[in-house]
């Protein structure tokens, strides 16, 4: 069943790895131009900086897009046999790095190393005319790494070598605020090693637990523990496969991204029937629940703000917990392979994650799996 920790104060006073939020998620793409147009057009998102070889790096083209504090980089390999290549050709169109803010990279580094980690860039200052940035990286699940991020000392668009864009007259923002959580898959009792690693290696906390009797349906399931950082800024759900009768979405993610990785990152939203109004509007697809879902809705969490007719015609889940209630939506796969997806989402009190919507949910995803021929 699902447990819930709060993040302690003790736990912040002794904080060795003090994050102050998600920097950025860089993918590694295909074709970064045209990803970058989708963002854009689909997602509302801005194109803040760019870099390439008109900027002085030959081997790769980069596109900056923000909205809010919500950023995401771009990134596609300009000739072939290069690492960024061969992570699209392993995994398709795929998160490389999840970017942490911090005030100390090399201290970051250095703490994390020292626990275990495996280091993947040493601390390296880079700079330009706008001042200096110290970058440091560290390996997660399957191809994933962390990068720490110090950018105390720069006021720049991005990073040094990025040169800005000072307007996008293709974006259309849809009131994206933040990154909520970012969920990772892994493959068959792996995740009680990667639960390990943020504890151990990162200072992370237990923050939820699902098992298998939570997150199951007719035919599959799934079991999924929430890491959570010390000041509780940064959420890292981590799902591994359960059995089940048939296959699971963890198992069909894992089978076509290639191996651990990135599942989903959910976007935070103040007013969630404008943000998925204007989402739909612009072409982002999203997954249904059954009619009887709004039928039950009501006597299931109470009164809420928002009219139920309206939530029907968008999809939009409703759950609460003991401090308030929270309303959610998944994407279809935003690629050609089912693996990576985005949720939207508004809190209005809870800090939880929508157990209640999981059976809902879990069907709607098993129906797209159907069509696929996957499940």
């Amino acid at each position: 069943m699902a447990t819930q920790a709060n993040v302690s104060g003790e736990q912040q006073t002794a904080d060795f790895l003090p994050l102050k939020g998600t920097d950025h998620v860089e993918f590694y793409v295909g074709n970064a131009r045209q990803a970058a147009h989708f963002y854009r057009t689909a997602f509302g998102m801005s194109l803040v900086a760019y870099a390439g070889p008109e900027t002085g790096r030959r081997d790769r083209a980069s596109y900056v897009l923000q909205q809010g504090k919500v950023r995401f980089v771009l990134t596609t390999a300009l000739r072939t046999g290069s690492e960024i290549a061969a992570h699209v050709s392993r995994h398709g169109d795929g998160v490389r790095a999840i970017a942490l803010w911090v005030d100390d990279a090399r201290q970051s580094w250095l703490e994390t190393t020292r626990r275990g980690a495996r280091s993947v860039q040493e601390p390296t200052e880079i700079a330009d005319d706008h001042g200096r940035v110290t970058l440091a990286s560290i390996a997660a699940y399957g191809d994933t790494i962390h990068t720490f991020v110090e950018r105390g000392h720069y006021n720049g668009p991005f990073l040094p070598g990025y040169q800005p864009v000072a307007n996008d007259p293709v974006a259309r923002p849809a009131g994206l605020l933040h990154i909520d959580h970012i969920v990772g898959n892994v493959g068959w009792n792996a995740m009680n090693e990667w639960v390990d690693f943020y504890h151990n290696v990162m200072g992370f906390s237990l923050y939820q637990h699902f098992d298998d009797r939570d997150i199951s349906t007719e035919y599959s399931a799934l079991m999924s523990k929430v890491m959570a950082n010390g000041n509780g800024y940064v959420k890292f759900p981590i799902n591994e496969p359960a059995e089940g009768r048939r296959k699971s979405q963890i198992e069909e993610y894992l089978d076509f991204y290639g191996g651990p990785g990135v599942q989903h990152i959910a976007l935070a939203t103040g007013d969630i029937l404008h943000t998925v109004s204007q989402m739909k509007q612009q072409g982002v697809d999203f997954l249904t629940v059954p009619h009887t879902y709004y039928t039950e809705l009501q006597g299931r969490v109470g009164k809420i703000d928002e009219p139920i007719e309206e939530l029907e015609r968008l999809g939009i889940l409703v759950d609460r917990d003991d401090e308030g209630y929270m309303l959610q939506i998944f994407t279809r796969p935003v690629e050609d392979r089912p693996t990576v997806f985005y949720e939207i989402i508004q809190r209005k009190g809870s800090r939880s994650f929508g157990k209640g919507n999981f059976k809902a949910l879990f069907e709607a995803i098993e129906r797209e799996q159907a069509l696929r021929g996957n499940l």
